[in-house]
């Protein structure tokens, strides 16, 4: 089995909160990226819209373009306007060979509002997952068409941040609908990682990794922190500097027969994590682990 190791920029500048490296160029983002031994990265606020100089940009660093984040609003709007929204950046995404495209459900999200605690997350009543399920899939299928598929983020500060949440996405959808399985967001939202691999590992297709500081989450106020707070804070880091058990995590993956991409994406903040020496910790900690299991890493 095989396995390819991309990056986030996350790590070097956040667009959520510009003021985490918002003066650190994206050349030296895509230089550090492909020197730490990544051959792939996910897109950012400061990448390139359009196909030639993003096609260009990502040829001239020796990277793939893996994927990127889609704000999605399914929760406020149709199927059919969502998929006018997501037509540009999958258009892109298609042209560019990305291997998906990151959908998260954004309407109402409190994980970018710096005051606004994480208690505030959107609730979406149980019964209403059937409906927002059918339009998930609508717009995963039209994904798909276009070959590009739709890998659904659940994600601290959303309406499906939570493990239950998440089993009621997977439940109500097609599977036109992949699964993103992000280990620090799923941690913590208290999930159980394991488990959630193996019920849905044959819906997985794409993965993020990050670590938790389990010093700095035992600490946090979900009725008074917002995620944001939490993240200067420190409360993730990249694999192999925190709690989760990455051996475990992999064994996982290959038990399901997972293949792709991992990405690393840990959200910090650079004057305090130096992110080329972070991003060399997580791909050593991630190859480590990958190769203990008997996967090949493809260069």
């Amino acid at each position: 089995m095989k396995l390819k190791f991309g990056m986030s920029p996350i790590s070097w500048s956040n667009d959520d909160l510009p003021e985490l490296g918002g003066e650190t160029s994206l050349e030296t983002c895509l230089r550090e990226t492909r020197l730490a031994g990544f051959t792939g990265t996910e897109t950012g606020g400061k990448f390139p819209k359009d196909k030639a100089n993003l096609g260009r940009v990502l040829k001239e660093h020796h990277l793939q373009l893996v994927s990127g984040w889609f704000s999605g609003q399914l929760l406020n709007i149709s199927a059919e306007q969502e998929i006018i929204n997501i037509r540009p950046q999958l258009e892109l995404f298609r042209d560019l060979g990305a291997a998906v495209i990151v959908y998260g459900e954004t309407w109402n999200t409190v994980q970018n509002v710096r005051n606004a605690p994480l208690s505030d997350k959107p609730i979406l009543p149980e019964a209403d997952f059937t409906a927002y399920g059918e339009r998930l899939t609508k717009v995963a299928e039209y994904c798909a068409s276009e070959g590009v598929p739709l890998a659904f983020h659940h994600h601290m500060g959303t309406g499906v941040e939570t493990e239950r949440e998440l089993d009621l996405v997977m439940q109500n959808t097609g599977d036109a609908v992949g699964l993103l399985v992000d280990t620090g967001h799923l941690v913590f939202a208290g999930g159980d990682l394991m488990g959630v691999v193996d019920r849905y590992g044959h819906r997985i297709n794409h993965v993020h990794t990050k670590d938790i500081r389990q010093e700095v989450m035992a600490t946090v106020d979900r009725t008074k922190d917002s995620f944001l707070d939490c993240v200067l804070r420190g409360v993730f880091t990249v694999p192999g500097d925190g709690m989760i058990d990455y051996g475990r995590f992999m064994q996982a993956l290959a038990d399901k027969n997972y293949e792709g991409w991992v990405i690393v994406e840990a959200e910090q903040d650079p004057a305090k994590a130096n992110p080329f020496e972070y991003a060399v910790m997580g791909y050593n900690a991630l190859q480590q682990a990958a190769l203990a299991v008997g996967y090949s890493i493809i260069d």
